[in-house]
């Protein structure tokens, strides 16, 4: 039996106990099309018998394909996004693909040389929720690699997006808050580069119609940034806080905790995203329910698309539903 210096198993050992050729050996285990039934079953079988794993950079430098896709994510500290990573990782796991996750931390610079290093060694790339600009992701486009967004710029370009109703989902915010009696609203923007923070502080403008008056004032996207930002939103006396997601709306609910005002009696609060501690927090928060976990297949399934030669086109945004919990009522003296 043929083994390498360290011991393991080899190629040529399989190719033995098979009683096949070494090349055959590796295009079965490369995956390649052109190799009959029988003769797979052969070589798995013996490489089973052999306990033989193969080397996957070595297998990657011979097929040129390493079997694994790029993604890049802007904060892994925020739920949202590992729950569409989990989506994605089953989906592409159940490909023969495996996940390089990578955290750009709100930085678009950042994000474009991680996707440089990305496109060295996998396969694909799936950029969720970008924060580079659209010109950056439309050369993006142009490369050898296949590539498509999650929450990125839907339909504005040649990547193909995957997205939820960021838009239809924070008008049915303003419009629960309306008809509670509110008027006065203020709005925790997300951070300035993410596309879903502009749909989001768009719809803020349309809520006039429902007669509200939203006041933007910056945030971020993190628990930290809405607890820093609740003194200056409280400053211009709304009877109800929305924060751009959950967590920014947790961190508001901290702070108006810290200085006594009570929600929902003084002000209501309102997230985005409804990812799991938005059921637990005191008192519960009213959000917007988004699918994550379907967004994250519907994005393999757009890659996969494009991976193996098919067209692929950008899919109509996935439905945001509303969820009333106890952190919204109406405002003093409409009770």
């Amino acid at each position: 039996m043929s083994r390498s210096n360290s011991g393991s198993v080899t190629v040529r050992s399989v190719a033995q106990e098979a009683g096949v050729s070494v090349a055959t050996v590796s295009r079965v285990m490369a995956g390649a099309a052109n190799v009959s039934a029988e003769r797979r079953e052969q070589v798995l079988t013996a490489a089973q018998r052999l306990g033989y794993q193969p080397n996957q950079m070595a297998r990657s430098l011979a097929t040129g394909s390493s079997r694994s896709v790029g993604v890049v994510v802007p904060n892994l500290s925020n739920p949202y996004f590992y729950d569409v990573i989990r989506g994605l990782g089953r989906a592409s796991a159940a490909g023969g693909y495996r996940m390089v996750v990578s955290d750009s931390m709100e930085d678009p610079a950042a994000e474009r040389d991680l996707v440089e290093d990305l496109l060295r060694f996998v396969d694909a790339l799936v950029l969720v929720a970008p924060r580079q600009a659209r010109a950056q992701l439309d050369a993006l486009a142009a490369t050898a690699k296949p590539a498509v967004t999650l929450i990125g710029p839907h339909a504005a370009g040649p990547l193909p997006d995957a997205t939820v109703d960021n838009r239809g989902g924070m008008l049915a915010l303003y419009q629960h808050l309306a008809e509670l009696g509110h008027r006065r609203v203020v709005y925790l923007g997300g951070p300035a580069a993410a596309l879903q923070n502009t749909i989001r502080q768009e719809a803020a403008l349309e809520a006039a119609d429902l007669g509200l008056e939203v006041v933007v004032v910056p945030a971020g996207g993190t628990i930290e940034a809405g607890r820093d930002a609740t003194d200056a939103a409280l400053a211009h006396e709304p009877t109800a806080i929305a924060g751009y997601n959950d967590l920014v709306a947790l961190g508001a609910l901290h702070r108006l905790g810290q200085r006594g005002v009570r929600v929902p009696e003084d002000v209501s609060v309102t997230g985005f995203d409804d990812i799991a501690f938005s059921g637990f927090s005191s008192p519960a928060l009213t959000t917007v329910a988004t699918p994550r976990e379907e967004l994250g297949r519907l994005g393999w399934e757009l890659l996969h698309e494009r991976m193996t030669g098919r067209p692929s086109r950008s899919p109509a945004p996935l439905s945001a539903e509303l969820v009333v919990r106890a952190s919204t009522g109406p405002p003093r003296g409409r009770g």
